[in-house]
C-alpha cells in the first residue's frame, strides 16, 4: 500500500511540474505572440495587396467597358449627324484616356475605341 502512495505522489508531482512548466512557457512566450499579432494586423501581406489590386483592376475594367459602350453609342449618333452626340463622344473619350492613364495595366489589354 505504501508503494501505491509513493507512486501516486510521484505521478502527481510529475503532472504538476508539467503544468507549471507549461504555464511558465506560456508566460514567457506571451509577449512574443502579442507582438507578432500586432505586426500581422499592422502590415498587409503581399497576397492581400494583390487581392486589393485585383479588385481595383476589375472595377476599372468594368468602368472602361461601360465607357466604351457609351462612346460607341454616341459615336454612331455622331456619324448620323448629331452634334451633341459628337461632343458627348469627345467627353467620354477623355474619360477613357484618364482611366487608362490611372490604370496602366488596363492599357495593355484594352484596344483604343473605334474612331478615336
Amino acid at each position: 500500500m505504501r508503494g501505491l502512495s509513493h507512486l501516486a505522489l510521484i505521478l502527481s508531482s510529475t503532472l504538476l511540474s508539467g503544468c507549471l512548466v507549461k504555464a511558465a512557457a506560456d508566460v514567457v512566450t506571451a509577449p512574443v505572440r502579442v507582438a507578432s499579432k500586432g505586426v500581422d494586423l499592422a502590415t498587409t501581406s503581399q497576397s492581400e495587396a494583390d487581392e486589393k489590386r485585383g479588385r481595383e483592376l476589375r472595377k476599372a475594367e468594368k468602368e472602361l467597358g461601360k465607357l466604351n459602350r457609351r462612346y460607341e453609342d454616341r459615336l454612331e449618333d455622331c456619324r448620323d449627324g448629331s452634334e451633341r452626340a459628337c461632343d458627348e463622344a469627345r467627353d467620354i473619350y477623355e474619360e477613357i484616356q484618364v482611366l487608362l492613364e490611372n490604370n496602366p495595366a488596363l492599357g495593355e489589354a484594352a484596344e483604343a475605341p473605334e474612331g478615336a
